[in-house]
C-alpha cells in the first residue's frame, strides 16, 4: 500500500504570507496616521477661520475696528472680546500681516474694518507635512481656508 504524501503549506509559504499581512497593516496604519494629521490641522483651520469671521463679523455690528491676534510663539490666537485659542503642541502657526499691525517679536493682528474691508495677510496652521492657510482678503475682508503642499 503506497504512501499518500501529507497536503499543507511549507513553513516557508506561512512566513511569507505572515510577511505580507505585515507589510498590508503597516502601510494602512500609515495612510491613516497622515489621514489623522491633515484632519487636525483642517479642524484647527476652520476654527481660526470662524474666528476671523466673527471678528469681521464684530466689526461690521458694532461699526469699530476689531482684531484678531496672533501669538506665534505661544501657538495661540485671540478672536475680538474673546479668550486666547491654544494650538495643539505638535502644530505650529506663522503669521503674514502688515508691519503695521505687528505689535512685537512673534505677536501680531489682522485688523477689521467697519466696512467689512481688513488690513489682510494669512496664517499658517503647520503639523508635520500638513500644511494649512487661512487667508484675508484686504479689500472685501474674504476668509478662505487653502490647503498648501509645502510648509
Amino acid at each position: 500500500m503506497p504512501m499518500r504524501r501529507a497536503r499543507g503549506f511549507t513553513l516557508i509559504e506561512i512566513l511569507a504570507v505572515v510577511a505580507l499581512i505585515a507589510l498590508a497593516v503597516t502601510l494602512v496604519a500609515v495612510s491613516v496616521g497622515d489621514g489623522l494629521t491633515g484632519a487636525k490641522v483642517r479642524a484647527a483651520s476652520r476654527d481660526l477661520a470662524a474666528a476671523l469671521r466673527y471678528t469681521r463679523g464684530q466689526a461690521i455690528v458694532k461699526r469699530e475696528q476689531k482684531t484678531l491676534s496672533v501669538d506665534v510663539d505661544g501657538r495661540r490666537y485671540r478672536a475680538a472680546d474673546r479668550s486666547w485659542v491654544e494650538l495643539p503642541k505638535d502644530m505650529d502657526i506663522k503669521l503674514f500681516t502688515a508691519r503695521s499691525e505687528l505689535e512685537e517679536e512673534g505677536v501680531g493682528r489682522i485688523r477689521f474694518f467697519p466696512d467689512g474691508a481688513s488690513t489682510g495677510g494669512h496664517i499658517d496652521l503647520i503639523r508635520g507635512e500638513a500644511v494649512w492657510r487661512v487667508d484675508v482678503n484686504w479689500l472685501t475682508g474674504e476668509i478662505r481656508i487653502i490647503e498648501d503642499d509645502s510648509p
